[in-house]
């Protein structure tokens, strides 16, 4: 098994085999509570204009996302964890769209299969791989807005390579120390509007969900994002 550890939108495009895009603050932290809160169907779009189009066709959809963390206009969330953690999605289909995470899924066209990547299910993402056994793995990590390397993408893309390959990653002090690193926003009191400090948390509780979202196709050749449960 190849594993490569790819960088930011240009890492998506090089992304071949089987491709995970790693958005650990926040959008793939958000897309795995969307799905274990019952989403009926989660669409990752890169372009908003796609989000927009899509509500004005279907009026009862519901637009998740931001453009530099900050909620898009006539959206019903923003890119937070803790704004959805307690709702009840049920039988709703969600577009989703954020600064670099879904961006990532735009760009790895080169990819045999994708899936999403954040450290709530890291561990299951590892168990995926290992029961798919691909000769190439790429791990992307998306970053800040897909344009400079963020830690906690890197740390994330770090532990499931030693999933992989076996070897022992202690994580405990890498996240602690992200809180005055990437995940400092989130302890700014001028900031907690946008990155609340609950979102730290819920990003970094480590191996919270055991499954996976692979992005596929509808017939109408739309990617969504399809749970697929780890044992």
């Amino acid at each position: 098994m190849n594993i490569k550890i790819l960088q930011l939108i240009e890492g998506a495009k090089q992304a071949t085999g089987l491709a995970v895009i790693i958005d650990v603050f926040r959008a793939f932290t958000v897309e795995a509570y969307l799905v274990n809160n019952g989403v009926k169907k989660l669409i990752p779009v890169g372009d908003k204009q796609i989000a927009y189009d899509y509500k004005e066709k279907h009026k009862d959809c519901i637009l998740i996302g931001e453009r530099h963390g900050i909620m898009l206009d006539g959206f019903d969330y923003g890119n937070s964890p803790s704004q959805i953690e307690k709702i009840n999605f049920t039988g709703k289909t969600v577009v989703h769209t954020t600064s670099a995470g879904t961006q990532g899924i735009a760009n790895a066209k080169n990819a045999k299969e994708i899936l999403t990547g954040s450290l709530v299910n890291a561990k299951a993402i590892a168990e995926y791989i290992k029961m798919q056994n691909p000769e190439d793995v790429s791990l992307v990590c998306m970053g800040n807005g897909g344009k400079s390397e963020a830690k906690e993408d890197t740390l994330c893309a770090e532990y499931i390579k030693s999933l992989l390959e076996g070897k022992k990653l202690n994580l405990d002090k890498k996240i602690e120390d992200l809180k005055n690193i990437a995940g400092k926003r989130f302890f700014d009191p001028k900031l907690q509007d946008i990155f609340p400090e609950r979102d730290f948390y819920l990003s970094t509780e480590l191996n919270k969900f055991k499954f996976v979202l692979k992005v596929e196709k509808d017939d109408k050749g739309v990617n969504y994002a399809k749970r697929l449960g780890i044992n």
